[in-house]
């Protein structure tokens, strides 16, 4: 089954990633802003880090969902670096924090996003990276990766980087005409994790049970023999409860299946992303048609 997401559907899923920060148990995890890179109209581009625990493994770029901020990822962001990957993450133009938030609405943001992703890669040189994202952010890494998403006007040079070794998409989105095409994953040429969940249904969808699936676009389009992993988790949603992203959310939160999640990332990284031979078997062992934690591969 093809899940479509119409223009106006993205619209309201984008308005609803809103993270605002919240007291207690709710606040966003610091981070430290180490960079502030210049894109080539001038903008500025602040981008924050997490070091790597040790051994040093590579390097993550992180790409926050539509109007979010990246320290609102700090759950999926830690276990990258204890696994090993020095993260960096750009706070792109559309999240309600950034300063100039007003001059990109909508999917204006889309050129913009793509710039900032650019620029931390020249920034960081010819090293090769993982591409790692949430929601529109997984759009960002999975384009990274090969697939042919949608040129944003005024955008010149490829939006392929053949310095990806592997991507990591969180929750990306079903085919959006004015983003990506279904036959666009089909290009995909890296090794993939695609997640996401039973309940990860956006708003104005919620009357379609199969509307998750959509999710999965990519992984469904993506062409076999390439190492592309299907990661389902029964009961979740696109937030896991409020664990990332929306963090104002009433929960209750969703940790044991994000735990699930990211421990299935690090085996995926260690397999893809350092080149692990022992770990892809161990991946390959997990794999499950159904039960709560399915994994897929092709």
């Amino acid at each position: 089954m093809t899940i479509h997401i119409t223009r106006r559907s993205l619209l309201a899923g984008m308005a609803a990633t809103v993270c605002l920060p919240a007291a207690g148990a709710h606040s966003a995890a610091p981070t430290t802003l180490t960079l502030t890179l210049t894109a080539a109209d001038g903008r500025q581009i602040p981008v924050n880090a997490w070091p790597a625990h040790a051994p040093h493994r590579g390097v993550i770029f992180f790409s926050h969902g539509a109007l979010s901020a990246p320290r609102y990822y700090d759950a999926l962001i830690q276990p990258a670096a204890a696994a090993g990957y020095d993260v960096y993450a750009p706070l792109h133009v559309d999240s309600a924090e950034h300063p100039l938030t007003s001059r990109y609405p909508g999917l204006a943001s889309w050129k913009a996003r793509l710039e900032d992703m650019r620029a931390l890669a020249a920034h960081l040189g010819e090293q090769p990276y993982v591409a790692m994202g949430h929601s529109y952010g997984a759009l960002v890494a999975l384009t990274l990766g090969g697939a042919a998403a949608v040129r944003p006007e005024g955008y010149a040079g490829p939006m392929h980087d053949p310095r990806v070794k592997a991507v990591v998409a969180f929750s990306p989105p079903a085919p959006v005409p004015a983003l990506i095409e279904a036959r666009g994953y089909g290009t995909l040429v890296t090794p993939a994790l695609i997640q996401t969940g039973t309940r990860d249904i956006l708003p104005g969808m919620e009357n379609n049970p199969d509307a998750w699936r959509g999710h999965l676009a990519a992984y469904d389009n993506a062409a076999g023999g390439g190492n592309r992993y299907a990661l389902v988790l029964e009961g979740v949603d696109h937030y896991f409860g409020g664990a990332i992203c929306r963090l104002d959310l009433a929960g209750p939160r969703q940790n044991d299946q994000l735990a699930r999640a990211t421990a299935m990332a690090a085996l995926f990284l260690k397999a893809f992303g350092s080149g692990d031979e022992a770990a892809r078997q161990e991946l390959d062992r997990q794999l499950a048609a159904t039960g709560p934690v399915q994994l897929r591969v092709k």
